[in-house]
């Protein structure tokens, strides 16, 4: 199992991003995903989850109407277009398997190397 992510980088705040991770080791198709985060000094947070058939997505409160998590079957993809971006945004990214949560059956427990964000001016 491997995920890879990228697309990050330094974003003024009201700018955007988009992240992309693409996946292997598993049938991609068959999996809810997420994006988590991790900031500095802080616990990793769930960010955005979608289902495996991307009908169903959801985020946390503090980034709900700025973020938009969606996938590309095609790819082993999964994508978080980040708009109006806030320097409380600033964090480490990362992809994973699960719906809501880490499925550790499939991760075995492994991350990739995330992609830094970090929103300043």
């Amino acid at each position: 199992v491997q995920f890879v992510e990228s697309g990050g980088g330094w974003v003024q705040p009201g700018g955007s991003l988009k992240l992309s991770c693409v996946v292997s080791g598993f049938t991609f198709s068959r999996f809810g995903m997420s994006w988590y985060r991790q900031a500095p000094g802080k616990e990793r947070e769930l960010v955005a989850t979608i289902t495996s058939g991307g009908a169903t997505k959801e985020y946390a409160d503090s980034v709900k109407g700025r973020f938009t998590i969606s996938r590309n079957q095609a790819k082993n993809a999964v994508y978080l277009q980040m708009d109006s971006l806030k320097p409380e945004d600033t964090a480490v990214y990362y992809c994973n398997v699960g719906w809501k949560e880490v499925l550790h059956s499939i991760s075995g427990g492994r991350w990739g190397q995330g992609t830094q964000v970090t929103v300043s001016s």
